[in-house]
């Protein structure tokens, strides 16, 4: 028999968010604007600090023979690099700290807004009357998703969320990273339902003892799926 669920672990690029607003406004805003953030603020520790982990995954790379750009100088190399990471998709920390920043500044100057789904802040608001807790578990950065919330097109959405996480605490195809989760939400992982458009991930956070929902916002179900589908927030 199930626990009752007590907390909801969302993911947000297909689950709370549409894909298209991640690859076709965040994604390419990030890039437009990399290098003139960098030099804007290449006097920030954190930015800093940021550029350091960028060179040492790039030679971590390169030792392991992926070929990424040659690393010359902080700026345009740092530039190059993240370049080719977004090409690849890679799930680089480094990287999307600093696009969190990014956008940030983006969101500030009224150049972006969040976009979530309609049925996103109802399920919210029922959630939250219901006395459950509501956290967010994505690749992108802690920043980076407290900003899509605070300024959706649905209004500030923030004021519903308890926790945000990103991959600081494991990879999200890894149950280790679920377990770490439970530990910080304070529920038995059995007490907590992960919803995502990913099976992977899926699998991983039932490994780690987690219910699941498999969020599917257009077309079908991916053949041989066994988690639990949803179309909509509603349904939950």
């Amino acid at each position: 028999m199930k626990r009752e669920v007590r907390a909801l672990l969302l993911d947000v690029e297909g689950t709370t968010t549409p894909v298209a607003f991640v690859y076709e406004g965040l994604f390419p805003f990030a890039r437009r604007h990399m290098q003139e953030f960098i030099l804007r603020n290449f006097a920030r520790a954190d930015i800093r600090d940021d550029l350091e982990r960028l060179r040492i995954e790039c030679d971590e790379d390169r030792k392991q023979g992926h070929n990424p750009p040659e690393w010359h100088d902080e700026i345009d190399s740092s530039v190059a690099y993240m370049h080719w990471l977004m090409d690849q998709d890679r799930k680089s920390t480094a990287l999307k700290s600093l696009q969190g920043k990014i956008w940030e500044a983006g969101y500030r100057a009224e150049e972006l807004q969040g976009d979530v789904y309609a049925d996103v802040p109802r399920a919210f608001a029922r959630w939250r009357d219901e006395g459950r807790t509501i956290a967010i578990f994505s690749s992108g950065s802690v920043l980076a998703q407290q900003l899509i919330f605070a300024h959706s097109n649905k209004g500030d959405l923030s004021r519903f969320i308890a926790a945000y996480f990103d991959t600081t605490r494991g990879p999200k195809k890894e149950a280790e990273s679920y377990t770490r989760i439970a530990n910080e939400l304070g529920f038995f992982p059995a007490e907590i339902l992960f919803c995502s458009d990913i099976g992977a991930e899926l699998d991983a956070a039932r490994r780690a003892g987690f219910q699941t929902a498999l969020c599917v916002r257009e077309g079908a179900a991916p053949v041989g799926n066994d988690h639990r589908v949803i179309h909509t927030f509603d349904e939950l």
